[in-house]
Order: C-alpha cells, then structure tokens, then sequence
C-alpha cells in the first residue's frame, strides 16, 4: 500500500544509493496544485511499486511554475525495473488529469557530502533549496574536489548565516552537475542570506572566491522550493 507523509525525506538514509531529481513545468500556481493533487490521487489509489523505491516526494517551486520530484532508490535497478513495469500508467494518468506538463528530464545522482548545522535539534525546514551546478565536461574527480572545497569555505565562514539547517551534495552520475538539496527555516532566512555582503552565501573569502571561481565551472542556478507531498511504502 502506499501511505501519503507530511514529513521531509532523509537525504543522507544509508539504504539510497540511487537518489533521482527532476523538473516538471507546469505553468501556474493552480496548475502546480492540481498536479500535486493528481500525482497523489494516481499514486494512492495503487499498491506500492516497488521494495527499492524508499520514497517519492513532490515540491512546489517558489516560481509558482515548477516542481520538483525526488525519488529515493535501493539501486538504479530498482528503478529501471519501476519504469518497465508501472511508470507509463502513472504518467498518463497524471496527464490526463493536468494536460500539457513539460518534463525537463531526469537526473541520476550519488549523495557524496553532508552538512548540519551542529547545535541543538533540527528544526522542520520551512523551505527547500536546490543549487544545481553544472561544469564543462565530465570530471568525477573536479566533482568531489568542488563539493570538499565548499565544505572548506563553510568550515571558515566567520559570518554563518543562522537560518540554514544542513546541506546535502549529490554528484550525477554522468560527472557534470552537482545538485545541493539545502534545508532552511524559511524562505525569508534563504533570501536574506542571498543579500548579506558577498556573492550569493559566504563572505567575500579566499576559500569562497575559489569556490566561486573553479575551473571548468559553466554555471549554476538557485532555486526555492516547498514540500508539497510525500509517498512512502505503507
């Protein structure tokens, strides 16, 4: 059975080998909560897919166009078995219900690097953050010395910004992006994080410039996000 949640998933489960991330452009507000009401209704009313899928869960963008889906995975295997065997009915019956959605495509990640903030208990994040960092060319290797150094410029930011709640790097698997899914607050701690002195989150450091300034980096973009549906095996 499948068992709707109000609780954010665990990024750093050790059971997820295989965390999956895609965009759906949908258009508008209302059309954002008319899919999230039919992926719901398309996956409650069917059993469970698979034992390797742990959770799927749905995020509105703060762009009132978008959303984000994140599927947690025992193994790529699991899910290429899923999209044999109970993917296609899914999606038309999404389709059917909100018509004209625009899949950006899907990317396959390992989760490499976490971060919390290390004092007292976590609270529930009011809103999700995802940088997607692209580079030139495949480099496996630039990925993880990119992420370690971000780790660096944290671990010596003499200004942390109080909002933020953990961090969680993920590598695609094709060695181009990094995709760091940030927990915070609230929006409004992102955005006043965003406009403190500096370029983006971090002061104006060595060890930020050289984040910022890696070579091979092509670009990145920041995005907002709230938890709108989760879905885990009942």
């Amino acid at each position: 059975m499948t068992r709707r949640t109000d609780a954010h998933p665990v990024l750093d489960h050790p059971g997820v080998e295989a965390p999956l991330f895609s965009t759906w452009r949908v258009g508008t507000p209302e059309r954002q909560r008319l899919t999230v009401d039919a992926v719901a209704r398309t996956w409650e009313r069917r059993p469970w897919p698979a034992d390797g899928l742990l959770g799927y869960h749905v995020y509105t963008g703060h762009d009132g166009s978008t959303l984000l889906h994140h599927s947690q995975w025992a193994s790529e295997q699991a899910y290429e078995g899923f999209v044999k065997t109970h993917r296609q009915e899914r999606v038309d019956e999404i389709d059917t219900a909100v018509p004209g959605i625009e899949r950006a495509g899907l990317g396959r990640y390992r989760r490499y690097r976490s971060g919390a903030r290390g004092h007292g208990s976590a609270p529930v994040p009011g809103c999700v953050v995802i940088v997607d960092v692209e580079f030139e060319s495949p480099d496996p290797g630039r990925q993880r010395a990119w992420v370690d150094a971000v780790f660096e410029a944290l671990e010596s930011e003499p200004d942390q910004h109080p909002g933020g709640i953990s961090a969680h790097f993920h590598l695609s698997t094709d060695g181009t992006r990094v995709l760091n899914y940030a927990e915070w607050e609230s929006a409004r701690a992102h955005i006043d994080a965003l406009a403190a002195p500096g370029e983006g989150i971090g002061s104006a450091t060595r060890q930020w410039r050289r984040v910022q300034n890696w070579p091979g980096l092509k670009g990145s973009t920041v995005a907002r996000y709230d938890h709108a549906l989760g879905l885990v095996p009942g």
